[in-house]
């Protein structure tokens, strides 16, 4: 009963249905946010995410009853529970808020497709890497947000007036969003060789920690995809070798 159940759940057109209604209820929340569909079709809408959300929950159960314990080892199986699960919670009252929250369920066709979970699973795996890497950022930041205010904070009190704003401005400049004819071209009007401390800030968080972000997500994909790669070659490596066990076993009971 459970792996017959389980066996249709895993099936391409089931999968393809549940993506289907993935993709309508986030049409379906989309359209909520427009006043005029809402003022016309308020009531279909409604009626359309309730079914949504009703398959949703169908879909969900019929998982845990197939798996039974193992579904709850399964992170997710785990994710797609707290995604429907929000759902579910009454939004009146102090709970209203939760209603923007719907849109979550969209984030359930990661949970479907097999090459976005690698991708969400690749930077998981990056992220006690990242961690360094934000701590070195951190002190970097925090390095040039003392030295700007301290040479540029009196002229210029809204961008370096103290360590929060210096802070936030060198981010937007790491950014390279409007940093030059913004910010750092205004202040190299008062201070001419300003350009000695933008140009080394930019060329190390801008070209070097980020693209070392980049680097290392990147890493943990193909680590990702090759783990995956090895465990579907030990799959198949398995069963042939248990069908060839099979077929010896089978000439050795027929005899000569």
């Amino acid at each position: 009963m459970r792996a017959a159940l389980n066996d249709f759940l895993e099936r391409p057109f089931v999968r393809n249905f549940i993506v289907a209604v993935i993709l309508v209820n986030a049409v379906t929340l989309g359209l909520e946010t427009v006043p005029p569909v809402m003022d016309r079709y308020a009531g279909l809408l409604t009626v359309i995410d309730r079914i949504c959300l009703g398959i949703f929950v169908v879909e969900l159960l019929a998982k845990i009853v197939a798996q039974g314990r193992r579904f709850w080892t399964q992170g997710w199986n785990i994710f797609d529970f707290v995604i429907v699960g929000i759902a579910l919670v009454p939004t009146a009252g102090p709970l209203s808020v939760l209603r923007a929250l719907r849109i979550l369920r969209v984030l359930r066709i990661v949970s479907v497709f097999p090459r976005l979970r690698r991708v969400v699973e690749g930077f998981v795996t990056a992220l006690p890497g990242m961690g360094s890497v934000f701590l070195l950022m951190g002190i970097i930041f925090y390095i040039a947000a003392v030295i700007a205010t301290k040479l540029f904070g009196a002229s210029f009190p809204e961008w370096f007036g103290d360590l929060g704003k210096s802070g936030y401005t060198l981010f937007q400049i790491m950014t390279l969003e409007s940093w030059s004819m913004g910010i750092v071209r205004p202040v190299m009007e008062v201070f001419p060789y300003a350009w000695v401390f933008f140009v080394p800030f930019i060329m190390v968080t801008t070209f070097a920690v980020v693209n070392l972000l980049v680097g290392l997500i990147v890493n943990s994909m193909q680590d990702a995809h090759a783990e995956e790669s090895n465990a579907a070659t030990d799959a198949y490596r398995d069963e042939v070798l248990a069908r060839l066990e099979a077929i010896e076993k089978t000439i050795r009971e027929r005899g000569p």
